[in-house]
């Protein structure tokens, strides 16, 4: 649940093209993906507070956080389920 929006999120922040295609849950982002640095998390966080209409504070916002596409989409079903 939320993995396939959090995936395409993902893709066009990060302007990932078909490569953003064969992302999974496991793939590894944070210092895995040149094009995510802290400038684009914080677009990405931008998109996601956008399409999911949540909030994120600062102290939320962690490198475990962003390690895996499956641990970041784990964080916005914890956003939209607390």
């Amino acid at each position: 649940m939320y993995l396939d929006e959090v995936k395409q999120i993902v893709t066009d922040v990060l302007a990932l093209g078909p490569a953003g295609r064969s992302l999974d849950e496991h793939s590894a982002l944070l210092g895995s993906i040149p094009e995510l640095d802290s400038m684009a998390v914080v677009q990405l966080i931008g998109a996601l507070e956008e399409q999911f209409g949540f909030t994120v504070d600062d102290d939320e916002i962690s490198a475990e956080t962003f390690a895996t596409l499956g641990s970041l989409t784990a964080f916005v079903k914890h956003k939209l389920t607390a």
